[in-house]
């Protein structure tokens, strides 16, 4: 029987991004110098198939540090940054830990304690109980931050002093609704100051840019990557506001409802910024043998951009080479 045809534009950037590929090597390098077990407090990046490739070679993941015992063992922070505590407990159970934190997320965290050292207080847009945002909100006390998600949260807010303000972001939030939320709030506060260059984050902003390309073209839109993962979830609202309404988020090839298909001829596909480009292979083969599979890249910028693991870490990468 013959396949019918089906067109993917495959968006492109797609998949990783420097802070996790960088978080990743982390992981691999430390269980490479110092031997399995390595502690990593939180999934170190929001993938199944990357946790459970990390936990074949060493790696035992934890929510908490109380779970991990006083065995001398390598602890590593997740890529979406820890609140202040976190480090403070290794420390005073004296943990040898290391901070995985996405550098452009630890530059968020700078500017907060920036402001909060000029006496403002900061309004967080993000989502409530993201890791990324505990992390953010935990780097200064409690009363210091306070979180908005929607223009509707800016319309109710009560803030201390109108006039001493400051807004930073979580770095993976859909660029559109943070720009509403952005103007809600310096409409409603004239005065308040906002991050010298944008907090969203490189790779957000240029995945986003890739599916709002390619989505009025689609038919459908399939974004790979994680329930929990934030900047994978925007990209499926972004395909929808920008004319795909099928979308539709999948963890891997094996998950997919081929029923869904169905009066399907062109498929965007795309992955999120802790998506290994192995999962879009999978997909593709996968769609392969079952129609008459057409790929054309769809490029709207092309990313190089690199972060260097730390430099304890380094000497094992030299080793090898």
């Amino acid at each position: 029987m013959e396949k019918r045809p089906l067109t993917i534009l495959l968006s492109a950037p797609r998949g990783f991004c420097a802070g996790v590929d960088r978080a990743i090597q982390i992981v691999e390098k430390a269980i490479e110098k110092y031997g399995a077990p390595v502690y990593v407090r939180h999934e170190i990046v929001h993938n199944k198939f990357v946790v459970d490739s990390l936990k074949e070679q060493g790696a035992v993941f934890v929510e908490e540090l109380s779970e991990i015992p006083d065995d001398g063992r390598p602890v590593i922070f997740s890529a979406h940054g820890v609140p202040k505590s976190v480090p403070g407990e290794a420390k005073s159970r004296e943990m040898f830990f290391i901070d995985a934190t996405c550098p452009l997320v630890s530059k968020v965290h700078k500017e907060a304690e920036k402001h909060f050292s000029m006496g403002r207080q900061i309004i967080l847009i993000g989502h409530a109980g993201h890791p990324e945002v505990i992390g953010t909100m935990g780097q200064l006390p409690a009363d210091a931050v306070v979180l908005v998600e929607t223009v509707e949260d800016v319309a109710t807010l009560a803030v201390k002093d109108p006039l001493n303000l400051a807004f930073c972001t979580q770095t993976t939030l859909s660029v559109d609704d943070t720009a509403d939320v952005v103007e809600a709030l310096k409409i409603k506060y004239p005065s308040i100051v906002g991050p010298g260059r944008e907090d969203i984050c490189y790779a957000t902003t240029n995945r986003q840019a890739a599916v709002k390309a390619i989505a009025p073209r689609c038919d459908a839109l399939m974004v790979i990557g994680a329930p929990n993962s934030s900047n994978s979830n925007r990209l499926v609202e972004v395909g929808v506001a920008y004319g795909c309404e099928k979308a539709m988020l999948v963890q891997r090839a094996s998950e997919i409802d081929w029923g869904w298909f169905d009066g399907i001829d062109t498929l965007g596909l795309t992955a999120g910024a802790s998506a290994p480009d192995i999962l879009i292979d999978e997909v593709i083969d996968a769609a392969r043998a079952k129609f008459n599979v057409t790929v054309e890249e769809v490029a709207i910028t092309q990313e190089n951009v690199v972060f260097n693991i730390p430099r304890i870490l380094r000497d094992a990468e030299e080793k090898v080479a």
